[in-house]
């Protein structure tokens, strides 16, 4: 996930935030022998994609998967939200969807993740 900061804007004022990737992520791309070199041929290898959209794709794929319980959780709901679902639908489907996660959390109960939404 990246890290988030928010810097004040010199003209209105307003504070921007700036989304920059975790350094982990920026080591595929910046290493001299990127540690994911073989993944990179495969896929260079097996699809029409060239290797810096390669990497792209593998670092997308590192930062989804980085995720957190937490962010997950939040993010799942303010997606669900958007889309109208109620909050009982969405704790359901959220408490459906985690142990499916690529490192499955342990089980969290509807009351453990609406205390993580809401504090």
């Amino acid at each position: 996930m990246a890290s988030l900061f928010a810097t004040p804007c010199p003209l209105s004022g307003r504070f921007l935030a700036i989304v920059t990737p975790r350094p982990h992520y920026r080591r595929v791309l910046d290493a001299p022998t990127p540690v994911h070199d073989d993944l990179l041929d495969h896929l260079v290898r097996t699809t029409p994609l060239r290797r810096g959209e390669a990497a792209r794709v593998v670092l997308d794929v590192l930062s989804y998967f980085d995720e957190t319980a937490s962010e997950f959780v939040r993010r799942r709901h303010r997606e669900l939200q958007a889309k109208g679902l109620t909050n009982p639908e969405i704790f359901e489907r959220i408490e459906a969807e985690l142990p499916h996660r690529a490192v499955a959390p342990p089980q969290l109960s509807l009351r453990q993740l609406r205390r993580i939404v809401y504090g």
